[in-house]
């Protein structure tokens, strides 16, 4: 019973993927305590406004993040927008960020942190652009308070962060924004 009990909870875990961006998966475990992940910008499952889009600045939106554990040696961020017509698109990819960042301003990038590319082929923030015409799409951004500080490539892939954050995720939270044209 326990077996199918954690299975569940790892299914239910799972954020999915979009694009070429990569598909995701979940790195933490139903141990996990809960970061609570907020923008000033927009409501949790609010519209992301324009600025931090394709359509406006491009800018990452401003963020905090609390109830980070003491023990934390790094904080992920993997924003992905599960609704891209091929697949989980990832919009930024970051790691290694230090545990006492509880707050960036609006196109701040984490001090000292490693960023990975993103489905637009590039490295850092790329704001949400969906079709024009499609329904809003949903942004998700997880954010990982892990036990390690992973040692990837810049080139790694949302799949290559997951795997280093296997096992050394102690807690998790997200950020869902919603965006359309």
């Amino acid at each position: 019973m326990r077996k199918g009990w954690v299975i569940a909870m790892a299914a239910m875990a799972v954020v999915p993927g979009c694009a070429d961006g990569g598909g995701s998966s979940s790195a933490s475990s139903p141990t996990t305590l809960r970061l609570t992940v907020t923008s000033p910008a927009y409501a949790d499952a609010a519209t992301i406004p324009s600025r931090y889009t394709c359509d406006g600045e491009n800018v990452s939106p401003p963020l905090a993040v609390t109830g980070v554990p003491a023990q934390t040696a790094s904080l992920a961020f993997l924003l992905q927008d599960p609704d891209a017509p091929h697949g989980t698109f990832t919009h930024w990819l970051v790691w290694d960020i230090d545990p006492h960042t509880t707050h960036l301003t609006a196109g701040e990038g984490p001090k000292g942190a490693a960023e990975g590319r993103n489905g637009f082929g590039r490295t850092g923030y790329g704001g949400p652009c969906p079709p024009r015409g499609d329904s809003p799409h949903h942004y998700v951004l997880t954010v990982y308070a892990t036990d390690i500080r992973p040692d990837l490539a810049p080139d790694a892939t949302p799949a290559d962060l997951l795997g280093a954050l296997s096992g050394h995720t102690l807690a998790t939270g997200t950020l869902t924004g919603r965006y359309g044209r």
